[in-house]
């Protein structure tokens, strides 16, 4: 049987059960039918069916022509006056034995005949097709984004071509911020900005507002002002916004495309604001807007308003957050006796925003210098809040001059209060830090080694000069918030220009991948720099390398290059404790700051030196440490065996004594004290160059 020619229009997506099917003989005899061929054809088993008869092959041809189109007689027994569309197909030859005896085989032929559609009926058919589609699109498509443009650019997609052959989403320039519009009552007080825009290549929009471009005001009128309801405005012929939209002839084009023939515009209303408009319009598509297509534009919009005023709320936290995160963390590059260093901050890609992840460089006395960073589980507003409370207390903590590990042991029972705190609802005001890393280093620039201990966060990359980077081997503590273990310190040379990476999970772990893996990626990314690159460089390679396209959480990245003091910046010198030394001490200081070139320096030094040396000697025992660095202040530190915090007090006027930490601390810019493995350093600051030196 050859492929049924197709002649006259088809039915489209035609429902089964719409079909009916006839067997005819030779002579157009009905054989059967199906129970819907009894409703459209007045044909009965055993008769001739004349409406189809013409249907049927000629004599000695293997069939008739396949596809046709059949109108029904006025006045046929079903009534119907439309069009049927017939199928012909020939079945198996019967065998016809006549008086009981062999004769010739007899063909048999199937009609299926179906309802054809009318030009109005296929077209309503198709535009009820596309509303749908649109409808299902626009449930499943709008809101999936927290990204005001995002969404806009997704609605004018939905919409195009198949609604509209051109379609722009106008937002107010508030939302767009993240802030909440104003209350208005004519359409003449909204200010918009169009967002996003979408056309069939057919239409000419070249004149139209440009994405990003102010929608210029249009004057309050009947017109427009159902868009302040949230209704919309159905325009079924272009001409009257010519006449009725208020704006001067030459400013036309920018609002109405040229060759468009009807229009649908209506607001995005939520919560009786308006945050934008959605309008479409029809160039190319043959049917004008209905109230139909109107209706569904504004379910459609409803659903975008939804979705923008909740894509501004995160926008208005996130940018909060930001702004928070920003201005809680260091300045992005410093440069300092100690080291050289770039930091930079990556919030979660994929919505999730800022979080809780932090850097921190933190100038220690005796020109020394901290590297922090650690990393709060969450993101947005309270784990960028329980950040702030982390980091604060990191730096209150480290002003005490602690090892790393004490410093780690007391913030651990920080975070166990905070948490016990959220746990018995003793503080409903302060968020809670239920979850926290931490790696606290300290770097020594006179010694060139650094201390570090790490609270469940991963090691620094240290990348000496002309060699390979490896992480550091260091004794992994439990996180923050655990209690009742531990950290120990690691200890180890740091060469001048060696670099030191300090990075939270973010950067090496994703979605469905190994730490490891990430880790080693990292390694391999810091192989290449060198002492000629400059550390933006450096840390933007790294991003490059590692980073995913959309990263699955936020990231802070420290990179620091360390720096030694030479030989001749350091002076020191060790004294047994006794109290006639101390007039030693005094002509060794005033010699060296000679010797520097810091006479100036002198007087108050050598009062200093005479002081702490003396209490030393006096309390403590000895053997007594003396030593002056000197850089951009001149530090001068003593010593002692003695664990005994000093005290500065007021002598009143008939002490005898008491007076010398005053005096220390009136003369110096700063001082100090911290405890180390073998007893206690006091130390003073001056500035070179600065107001004391000079007096």
């Amino acid at each position: 049987m050859r492929e049924p020619e197709r002649r006259g229009p088809r039915p489209a997506s035609v429902p089964v059960s719409e079909t009916a099917a006839v067997v005819l003989d030779d002579a157009g005899v009905v054989v059967a039918r199906s129970e819907r061929a009894a409703t459209l054809l007045d044909c009965p088993p055993g008769r001739t069916c004349a409406p189809l008869l013409g249907l049927l092959p000629r004599a000695g041809t293997e069939a008739g022509p396949a596809g046709r189109l059949v109108r029904l007689p006025d006045g046929d027994h079903a009534g119907h006056k439309f069009p049927l569309f017939c199928t012909v197909v020939r079945l198996a030859a019967q065998a016809h034995t006549p008086g009981g005896c062999d004769g010739e085989a007899e063909a048999q032929w199937l009609v299926l005949v179906t309802p054809a559609e009318t030009a109005a009926e296929a077209a309503e058919r198709d535009a009820s097709r596309r509303r749908t589609g649109l409808s299902h699109a626009a449930a499943a498509g709008i809101g999936a984004s927290l990204d005001v443009i995002e969404m806009a650019e997704t609605l004018v997609d939905l919409l195009v071509p198949d609604f509209a052959d051109l379609a722009t989403v106008d937002i107010a320039e508030q939302v767009l911020v993240g802030d909440e519009p104003p209350h208005l009552d004519t359409s003449g007080d909204v200010r918009l900005r169009r967002t996003a825009a979408a056309q069939s290549p057919e239409i000419a929009a070249e004149d139209l507002l440009a994405v990003g471009e102010a929608i210029p005001p249009v004057t309050d009128s009947a017109l427009m002002r159902p868009l302040m309801k949230g209704l919309p405005v159905l325009v079924p012929d272009v001409a009257i916004l010519h006449a009725r939209l208020g704006v001067d002839p030459e400013s036309l084009p920018l609002f109405v495309p040229r060759g468009a023939h009807s229009s649908v515009a209506v607001s995005l209303y939520a919560r009786g604001l308006i945050l934008g408009c959605v309008t479409v319009w029809r160039s190319q598509l043959p049917s004008a807007f209905s109230e139909e297509d109107a209706a569904l534009l504004q379910d459609v919009a409803s659903r975008a308003a939804l979705g923008v005023d909740n894509a501004r709320r995160y926008t208005k936290e996130h940018r909060s957050a930001v702004a928070l995160q920003r201005s809680l963390l260091p300045r992005s590059a410093s440069d300092s006796a100690a080291a050289e260093t770039v930091g930079v901050y990556q919030p979660a890609g994929g919505g999730l925003g800022v979080g809780g992840d932090w850097f921190d460089v933190i100038p220690l006395p005796s020109l020394r210098v901290a590297f922090v960073v650690g990393d709060v589980v969450g993101h947005g507003l309270e784990a960028t809040a329980a950040m702030a409370r982390l980091r604060t207390a990191v730096r209150t903590l480290a002003d005490l001059d602690l090892d790393p590990g004490e410093l780690l042991t007391h913030l651990d029972d920080l975070v166990l209060g905070f948490s016990s705190e959220q746990v018995t609802g003793a503080s409903r005001a302060e968020p809670a830090v239920l979850g926290a890393t931490c790696l606290y280093a300290v770097y020594d620039p006179v010694t060139g080694r650094c201390a570090a201990a790490t609270a469940g966060h991963p090691p620094p990359v240290l990348l000496p000069p002309g060699d390979e980077p490896a992480f550091v081997g260091m004794v992994p503590g439990p996180p923050l918030g655990v209690g009742g273990i531990p950290f120990e310190v690691t200890e180890f040379d740091v060469r001048p220009g060696s670099i030191l990476t300090f990075f939270t999970d973010g950067l090496v772990d994703s979605r469905g991948g190994d730490i490891e893996e990430g880790m080693e990626r990292l390694r391999r990314a810091l192989a290449g720099a060198n002492s000629s690159r400059s550390l933006g460089e450096i840390s933007q390679g790294v991003f490059d390398s590692v980073l995913p396209q959309e990263p699955a959480d936020d990231i802070a990245l420290l990179l620091a290059r360390t720096h030694a003091l030479a030989s001749d910046q350091v002076a020191a010198w060790e004294l047994e404790p006794d109290l006639s030394l101390v007039a030693h001490a005094r002509e060794l200081v005033v010699g060296r700051l000679s010797d520097w070139e810091l006479d100036e320096l002198g007087f108050v030094t050598e009062l200093v030196v005479s002081e702490l040396v003396t209490n030393a000697i006096r309390y403590a025992g000895g053997p007594v440490g003396l030593r002056l660095i000197r850089d951009r202040v001149l530090v001068c530190e003593v010593s002692d065996p003695s664990s005994t915090q000093p005290r500065l007090r007021r002598a009143r006027e008939t002490d005898e004594g008491g007076r010398g930490l005053f005096l220390v601390a009136q003369l110096t810019d700063r001082w100090g004290c911290r405890f180390t493995g073998s007893g206690k350093t006091i130390w003073t600051e001056q500035p070179i160059g600065g107001p004391l030196s000079a007096a």
